[in-house]
């Protein structure tokens, strides 16, 4: 080839009239392009494109790191496609061809195995964000824009920030300055393409999933109980202990009716629960864990123990992510599971049961808006969780009042839920669950012996239950440390580095056996012992006082008890002046109603006001005193507004309230100024020493005047002079406050 030609010419003078600095960079460059890459890739014109290429790249960057960003999105991804990591390390050649030497190139694989969909915990991001923001970097290298993000906030954020600091970023074909608008450009499409794209993948995969999932074909983590099936298909597990412990969870709740209260019960008996981790490559052993109320209801709200394939039960829930968890979740209600197939495979439980054990567990929560009934709980109230308002059908919520907060109230907030301002109505406890404990145990008072030896049927049978556990915990024990001697006396004896460990091992196995049979004979002397059939027999001839025994169980087993028999009971007292209503609505369905006497604040509201004022009215035309009169009201069984007896105090007010005449002695009314024999009266006494009656009282009491009654209940006849009267009256005289002084 002719140099000297006219084509060559303008190339020679486009080189010559570049500086030294760049015509000695750009040799470079170019030797290091000449041993990196094959020679028939280079003729003329890739000079010129590595020229255009590297003029983007400052010695202010080349001074700085560059920094070499790895991530695959699963840990599927790193172990089946590992040439794909390959390729993103082996993007440090990348950056050594582009200038940068070997010690100034930096690889952030923190990110391997997480997802680019968002930066919360991708650590590695984070620290590159935070190098780029120091101004650390001067060129990001990455295979191609969906490794650093898939999310356009995130980045945008790094787009932001390597403009703002003058950082390169570069991918598997070209270099990018972020701080040119076509450059900009480019790569805000390209984030926009990643994160179109990795919807697209989600798309894809989640509507396999859901066809597969319809078919009943897509396979799901199974818990302890179950497992997959050799030839396909899922089948219970065939170890016998943990079918045995996985139906006592259910018995336990069907006869506890709480998770809690199973929780106490396997924790009593010392009874471990087998989970299967899900934690690492499948396949998932099973290990043996404490019994905790998450477990326990793990066990009693999976529908597949039901025999159900069930898809969708979880979804995703972004609303709790500022709690801090990674991937939050919410449970979905049964009536929105995208797929259902009931009796798909072996089960433990029915699916009707299954349904009544997730209402129950729902129930047990007490959301009174809700209209759940909540737990039994050790508070007096009898009625708690089944009371129900007679004026609105709403659930009556629960309140304790009085000066020791032991008194309780059942109250409708209905009215003050629509703003009203004042509850629907309030009854106050005792009086009305007086009468339905006393209707409830009138109720089984018929079977209460056949109530007791179904009771004592079922002791037997829960001690024969936790035998059967026993014993199959003592085999399992027992196979271990066997399995362990098997292994020890198959090891070469001269062999001793493994002969040591496989001995250590027996050692601890036979440590288990002997502890786990200490805990079986320590659990079999605390076990109540089974009744024989002279034992029986005996209960059957004398019977059992059912009164007593209520009276000594505690309040959360009453509950317990009433809702067994009873399902709910409707309280409405708007319905008759000072009256109760109740309606017992029983368990087989049957409804009986009641009446009871509330108590009440004044007499205008009481039931019995008008029986109680024709009475007076009676005793007084009778001729007796305000204390005959409540001694003969308390006789009769009558009783004031408060529940309480009468007295004479009473009596006098309520004969002022209804107008009822004092009785006349000797044809005189009663308390006159002063009697028939010049002796005063109390009042009398009080308006001719200015003082108050109480202050005649208290003077009487101490002897400071002499007065006397012909009969305990009738008046005072006070003694007084008017000498007695000036002296008690002079200003100088110590005494109690006169009315005048008084008001």
């Amino acid at each position: 080839m002719n140099i000297s030609s006219p084509r060559r010419r303008p190339k020679i003078q486009i080189w010559s009239s570049l500086p030294p600095a760049i015509q000695r960079q750009l040799a470079a460059t170019i030797a290091q392009a000449l041993c990196s890459r094959p020679t028939a890739r280079y003729a003329v014109t890739p000079m010129l494109r590595d020229y255009a290429v590297d003029e983007r790249i400052s010695t202010t960057q080349q001074a700085k790191l560059a920094y070499v960003y790895v991530r695959q999105s699963s840990v599927g991804q790193i172990r089946h496609h590992q040439e794909s990591t390959a390729l993103q390390y082996r993007l440090v050649d990348r950056a050594l061809g582009l200038g940068w030497p070997r010690e100034r190139v930096e690889i952030i694989d923190d990110d391997l195995g997480k997802s680019g969909a968002e930066a919360q915990h991708r650590y590695g991001f984070q620290r590159l964000i935070a190098e780029v923001g120091l101004g650390h970097a001067g060129l990001v290298l990455s295979y191609d824009a969906s490794r650093l993000a898939r999310n356009n906030s995130d980045w945008h954020q790094l787009l932001q920030l390597c403009s703002m600091f003058s950082v390169l970023i570069a991918d598997s074909e070209r270099i990018y300055d972020p701080g040119l608008y076509h450059d900009r450009l480019l790569l805000g499409l390209s984030g926009i393409m990643s994160e179109a794209e990795l919807h697209q993948i989600r798309m894809r995969l989640h509507t396999g999933e859901r066809q597969k999932a319809a078919r009943g074909e897509l396979r799901i983590p199974l818990p302890a109980g179950l497992i997959y099936a050799p030839a396909g298909g899922i089948m219970l597990n065939p170890d016998a202990q943990v079918q045995e412990r996985i139906r006592l969870v259910f018995d336990s709740f069907m006869r506890l009716g709480s998770a809690k209260a199973v929780v106490r019960y396997l924790r009593q008996a010392d009874l471990a629960l087998p989970v299967r981790p899900l934690k690492g490559p499948a396949p998932h052993e099973i290990a043996w864990r404490d019994a905790t109320d998450a477990r326990v209801r793990s066990i009693l709200k999976n529908p597949v123990y039901a025999g159900a394939y069930v898809y969708g039960r979880r979804c995703a829930a972004p609303e709790k992510r500022s709690e801090g968890a990674k991937n939050p979740t919410r449970a979905v209600p049964r009536e929105q599971w995208e797929v259902c197939i009931q009796n798909a495979h072996p089960a433990y439980i029915s699916w009707e049961t299954h349904m009544a054990i997730s209402d129950k567990l729902t129930d047990n929560v007490g959301n009174f808006k809700a209209g759940h009934r909540g737990m039994p709980r050790k508070g007096k109230a009898l009625l708690q969780g089944i009371a129900m308002c007679g004026s609105c059908g709403r659930r009556m919520a629960l309140n304790y009042s009085g000066p020791d907060s032991n008194h309780p109230v059942y109250r409708c907030r209905s009215e003050r839920a629509t703003c009203v301002g004042q509850y629907c109505q309030e009854v106050r406890a005792p009086r009305v669950e007086a009468e339905v404990e006393r209707q409830f145990l009138a109720a089984l008072t018929p079977d209460q012996l056949a109530i007791a030896l179904a009771a004592l049927d079922a002791i037997d049978a829960d001690v024969h239950g936790l035998e059967r556990q026993w014993t199959l915990k003592r085999e399992r024990a027992e196979y271990e440390c066997e399995r362990a001697r098997r292994q020890y006396d198959a090891v070469e004896p001269e062999n001793r580095l493994v002969a040591r460990s496989l001995e250590s091992i027996w050692e601890s196995k036979l440590r288990e056996v002997e502890k786990v049979e200490q805990d079986y004979r320590r659990w079999k002397t605390e076990q109540t012992v089974a009744l024989n059939a002279d034992d029986r027999a005996r209960i059957a001839a004398f019977g059992i006082d059912l009164p007593d025994l209520w009276e000594r169980i505690e309040n959360s087993e009453r509950k317990a008890m009433l809702r067994l028999v009873i399902d709910k009971v409707i309280l409405d007292q708007r319905r008759a002046k000072g009256m109760v209503w109740i309606r017992i609505i029983w368990q087989t369905g049957a409804a009986t109603e009641h009446w009871v006497m509330r108590r009440t604040q004044s007499y205008a509201e009481a039931a019995h006001a008008d029986v109680l004022e024709q009475r007076i009215q009676e005793l007084n035309a009778a001729g007796m005193m305000d204390a005959e009169v409540a001694t003969a009201l308390n006789t009769e069984g009558l009783r004031n507004s408060l529940d309480g007896l009468f007295d004479h105090n009473t009596v006098h007010l309520l004969r002022q309230r209804w107008n009822i005449p004092t009785v006349k002695i000797n044809g005189v009314e009663h308390n006159p100024p002063r009697w028939p024999d010049g002796s005063y009266s109390i009042q009398g006494a009080a308006t001719a020493l200015g003082v108050t009656e109480q202050t005649v009282f208290k003077w009487l009491k101490r002897g400071k005047l002499q007065g006397r009654q012909l009969k305990k209940g009738q008046p005072w006849q006070v003694d007084l002079t008017v000498q007695q009267i000036k002296a008690l009256t002079a200003p100088n005289c110590s005494m109690i406050p006169s009315r005048k002084a008084a008001s």
